[in-house]
């Protein structure tokens, strides 16, 4: 009984909480193999220079969150991708698409019937298209104009 009692008190503060309220994402990290070929192809990609952190790290200001690269095979760790896509609202969804298509990494999974490397209106209504960097992190462009805030 105590159980349900204090599950209903922490939904109800919850609940009471705005949104503004609510923890925002500062960074998200990307590992890597081999730092300069990721700030190659992330600078190209993003089509921005972003900034060298202090040791095997290079940041992109992507909105109010963080890209950060990250090589940490100088602490004898092996780079792991991200387990799933990190996802991007973008302004211009075809100059993306086509920096993608130049840098070949654009993927060729089937996503809900149709190739992910092209551009299309997914089942959810977002305009997008899925790529993939040199290490194997899954990317995914959305055009900013049909995002989908359910």
């Amino acid at each position: 009984m105590a159980k349900k009692r204090a599950t209903k008190s922490v939904t109800k503060t919850a609940t009471k909480r705005s949104e503004a309220d609510a923890p925002q994402i500062f960074r998200v990290t990307l590992q890597v193999s081999d730092l300069e070929r990721a700030v190659a192809f992330y600078s190209e990609l993003l089509g921005a220079a972003g900034r060298r952190i202090h040791g095997a790290r290079h940041y992109y200001d992507c909105g109010p969150v963080i890209l950060a690269v990250l090589d940490p095979s100088a602490g004898k760790i092996r780079a792991r991708p991200m387990a799933d896509h990190v996802y991007f609202s973008v302004k211009d969804l075809d100059a993306i698409h086509a920096r993608a298509k130049k840098l070949a990494c654009l993927s060729d999974e089937n996503v809900h019937g149709e190739s992910g490397g092209d551009i299309a209106v997914r089942p959810w209504g977002e305009r997008s298209f899925y790529a993939e960097d040199p290490f194997g992190n899954p990317l995914c462009f959305v055009d900013g104009k049909t995002l989908f805030r359910g």
